[in-house]
């Protein structure tokens, strides 16, 4: 037993070295990007979906029975989503099993030309400036592309280079960076646009398979568009340095794999299909992500005491230990999928009710926006103007396939920008979080 435990043990030292390695290696390239400006949408207060509307769009669906009901005002109930989130018009309007193209094309539209527009206004360059374009929206590609939509609209430059990401799921913003991130290496002086959002209208579930109804529940609209640079000459006006960018896929592992899924019920109805395994598909590649991230960012100190801890748990009288990320860490962006994701990654981190604040604050006021959501957990830090210059920020998000992603940021400059946040911020955290839906239908809870 013992000659296993020290096996054991070289193994581990083994690959931690070969890791701090490839982090020297990381070092020496030219990895130089910065964040100049994002900026997030905000539909119109005719697209709030309150709770009386909420229930009315479940009471339209003549599939659903007393069983399935309950089952979706329970899960609104507990979402830790308020009622100020936003809908698709189509789905406002009663037409969420009869949409067209034109409304998704125009719901891609809204948030695009919004948040583009005040993009080039705010950073001051204009459209024909862009040399890189990425758009990532995972339940909707039509042709021509998004990019070629946006290309057209803006008339951009004959040379930029564009990117159509689909089926990226609620990751897609930082694989869109790490996109970017890998131009740069060959490409000096350059500017990169991505634009994220989601594609809600369409993708209405109609059906009663429980497993299927939750993305009904969770998901509103959004979106964002962010610039990015690796011109050093622009670093003064920049928001945010990235430091490290981390990437984990599981997806070899079948039930990971099949833990998230766009499919058909059985009775033909098409939805997004989310199983008991996905908690344990998160926790395994959120684990695997820390582990190759912890190298990079954690303090020698607490790294020894983290190689310490992995030697130990070897052995079977430790149990796994997580390494002190708040150490090296002074704020956590993480992806508002919901209260027990938020919940979740709270607990594996040992983050306290402050580090969970703009998250939970991001769902109760915009709800899950998928890959657009991590920019308004930002907005929320900086509205809230705690970020200041050097500070550090992590990025962590979950996606389909199933993926598990993160990336660290250093604060170039103290930020105060109220953003999308600005007519509400003095609002939040309210003393205490109410929940209309709770107030409506609580006594389903109960039931």
């Amino acid at each position: 037993m013992d000659i296993l435990f020290l096996l054991s043990a070289i193994l581990v030292l083994y690959s931690l070295l070969i890791n701090l390695l490839k982090i020297l290696n990381h070092q020496q390239r030219n990895k130089t990007c910065y964040l100049l400006d994002y900026v997030c949408f905000k539909p119109s207060d005719d697209q709030k979906l309150s709770t009386e509307l909420c229930g009315e769009i479940i009471q339209r669906n003549k599939n659903l029975g007393l069983s399935e009901h309950k089952f979706l005002l329970k899960v609104i109930v507990n979402s830790g989503i308020g009622e100020d989130t936003y809908g698709p018009r189509n789905i406002i309007s009663g037409r969420e099993e009869t949409p067209t193209l034109d409304d998704s094309i125009e719901e891609m539209d809204d948030c695009f030309y919004a948040t583009l527009d005040e993009l080039f206004s705010k950073s001051g360059f204009s459209p024909q400036e862009i040399d890189v374009l990425v758009v990532n929206v995972s339940m909707f590609s039509p042709s021509p592309s998004l990019t070629s939509r946006i290309v057209n609209h803006y008339k951009m430059r004959e040379d930029i280079k564009t990117y159509n990401l689909s089926g990226m799921g609620c990751s897609a913003s930082v694989i869109s960076i790490d996109l970017v991130q890998n131009i740069f290496k060959s490409r000096k002086k350059t500017l990169a646009v991505v634009v994220t959002s989601e594609s809600i209208g369409p993708n209405w579930y109609p059906g009663n398979d429980k497993s299927m109804m939750l993305g009904n529940c969770l998901f509103r609209l959004g979106g964002c568009s962010f610039l990015l640079t690796n011109d050093p000459a622009l670093r003064d006006r920049a928001k945010l340095s990235l430091k490290y960018l981390v990437r984990t896929h599981i997806g070899a592992n079948d039930e990971a794999h099949h833990c998230a899924l766009q499919k058909e019920d059985d009775n033909g109805c098409l939805g997004f299909h989310l199983s008991k395994d996905l908690p344990k598909a998160a926790a395994r590649a959120f684990a695997a992500n820390l582990q190759r991230l912890a190298p990079r960012i954690l303090p020698m100190r607490e790294l020894a005491i983290y190689i310490a801890r992995r030697i130990q748990s070897i052995s079977p009288k430790h149990g796994k230990s997580n390494p002190n990320f708040k150490s090296a860490i002074d704020h956590f962006c993480l992806h508002p999928g919901g209260s027990a994701v938020i919940e979740g990654v709270g607990r594996s981190l040992g983050l306290s009710k402050y580090d969970l604040e703009p998250a939970r604050m991001t769902l109760h006021r915009f709800g899950n926006t998928s890959a657009s959501s991590l920019w308004y957990v930002l907005g929320y830090m900086e509205a809230k103007r705690r970020l200041m210059k050097n500070d550090r920020v992590l990025m962590i998000s979950f996606g389909s396939g199933f993926k598990c992603n993160s990336c660290l940021w250093e604060v170039v400059r103290d930020l105060e920008d109220g953003n999308v946040w600005e007519d509400c911020i003095q609002g939040y955290p309210p003393e205490t979080l109410v929940n209309p839906f709770m107030d409506k239908y609580g006594w389903i809870n109960e039931a």
